[in-house]
């Protein structure tokens, strides 16, 4: 029998009775019968709920189904995992569900864009990224389209791709695999391997749908500090020994939205903290091609527990919706295996027209040609900064995290001047953050306007609340 569920002040809670008459006994079943009591207020905020395996026994079902309707709940704000401690309902008053608004939601809001500059968006310039009409052109002739269009059978990766990426990959990669796109990749590799509760080491600032999609799965984000050379190794080892995290989220290059990327020496400091460890490290290099630091792993020393995700939608074009995971055989044939069971395969016509880019000679200068000019553009935009007395670090890839002396003030400040600019809350993984920022799209600055936007900027990073902000405790 199941342990009875417990409210923060100790008093027992019949979840069998809540239970007793569930004919479905589905993930989503039992996450519908536990919606409803919490609605009804059968079970309160601040109960303690059974276990995964408490639960899966009472029911004979898999763990494995109690773990997804908990996941369901989680996602919603029903019940909150609190690590050791347990699983307890949230404390949202009754009512219909409602679908928290994520951080990426709070950071590109469906509005129209009234502003003249947009520095918000965190994309390449549209104009520097490379003709995917030659590619097209290209497989047409060839009797590509024809070939691939009509089967359900073959590799779900081409074997041409595999062969070109691992010729630059940036560690031993024992199998690859074709994804739609980065967080698609990463949400599968988190979803088969993170459970309910557990903790998750993230970089702070981070990119805010890692956070989203940690939070839809029950997981804890534990906050890791960096510096321009990456997460810091102190406070990667202080959050291992406290939190006993089941994997470790990062950026390897161009960190959005710092900029920063990981030296050689962070790579051999963090490996060694991790090396005695279970944590599964997820890399997401999504500024490759267009970012100038080298290609750097933790698999280079940690290779049976890293998997390093390169992301061409930042050098290529964000609609091919692809990116590469390589890495260990154990952790991504689950993925793959599970994956079968959906869509089966990214599209092998849009892995073909990568492979074309990826090899042909005029759409690599244009790759380099942009990585360049994205370089112009940032050192350009530091200067002009710094002829306003503001010092900001070199950062890597599209994007600058600018400090500003109050968050609000300073979008509004900009707004008055028609520029949009992201406000940095949404990255920040801690309640209270030691200053304000907001994140800045280098890529998208006319480079007839970067003095007029570095003015701007300038003045915004002083601006101040006109009324003064009131804590109430």
């Amino acid at each position: 029998m199941a342990q009875p569920a417990v409210s923060e002040s100790g008093e027992p809670v019949a979840v069998a009775a809540v239970i007793a008459d569930l004919d479905d006994r589905t993930a989503a079943g039992i996450a519908a019968a536990v919606s409803r009591a919490i609605r009804s207020g059968t079970i309160g905020p601040g109960t303690r709920l059974p276990t995964v395996r408490e639960l899966a026994r009472e029911l004979r079902v898999s763990p494995a189904t109690v773990n997804q309707a908990w996941r369901a709940l989680a996602g919603t704000g029903a019940i909150v995992a609190r690590g050791r401690a347990g699983t307890f309902v949230g404390s949202a008053p009754p009512g219909p569900a409602a679908v928290p608004i994520g951080r990426y939601q709070r950071l590109h809001p469906r509005s129209d864009n009234t502003f003249r500059v947009d520095l918000s968006r965190g994309v390449p310039d549209p104009e520097l990224l490379p003709d995917l009409t030659g590619a097209l052109r290209v497989l047409a002739r060839d009797g590509a389209i024809d070939q691939l269009s009509a089967t359900y059978l073959g590799d779900a990766m081409l074997p041409d791709l595999a062969a070109v990426v691992a010729e630059d990959w940036p560690s031993r990669a024992e199998r690859f695999t074709v994804l739609d796109g980065a967080l698609d990749a990463i949400d599968r590799l988190l979803s088969t391997h993170v459970r309910l509760g557990d903790a998750v080491l993230v970089e702070n600032p981070c990119f805010p749908p890692f956070l989203d999609l940690l939070t839809r799965l029950g997981a804890r984000a534990v906050p890791v500090a960096m510096d321009q050379s990456g997460p810091l190794p102190g406070e990667l080892a202080a959050a291992v020994a406290t939190h006993d995290p089941s994997a470790l989220l990062l950026q390897p290059r161009a960190q959005n939205p710092t900029g920063a990327s990981l030296s050689a020496r962070r790579v051999r400091e963090l490996a060694d903290i991790l090396a005695g460890t279970d944590v599964l490290v997820i890399e997401d290099d999504h500024a490759a091609g267009i970012a100038h630091a080298p290609a750097r792993s933790l698999g280079a020393r940690l290779p049976q527990r890293t998997v390093h995700i390169r992301s061409y939608s930042k050098s290529h074009g964000a609609d091919l919706r692809l990116a590469v995971a390589g890495g260990p055989a154990a952790v991504l044939d689950p993925v793959i295996e599970r994956r079968m069971l959906g869509p089966g395969w990214s599209s092998r016509l849009l892995q073909r027209v990568l492979l074309h880019m990826l090899t042909d000679p005029a759409a690599r200068t244009a790759v380099a040609d942009a990585r360049a000019i994205y370089r112009t553009r940032a050192e350009a935009l530091r200067k002009s900064l710094a002829h306003h007395g503001i010092t900001v670090p070199r950062p890597d890839g599209i994007n600058l995290w600018f400090p500003v002396a109050d968050e609000n003030a300073a979008m509004i400040s900009l707004a008055a001047a028609g520029i949009k600019a992201a406000p940095g809350g949404p990255f920040e993984v801690v309640d209270h953050p030691a200053g304000d920022h907001l994140r800045i799209t280098i890529a998208a600055i006319p480079d007839g306007e970067i003095a007029t936007v570095a003015a701007h900027l300038a003045a915004a990073a002083t601006a101040l609340p006109t009324y003064r902000r009131i804590r109430r405790g």
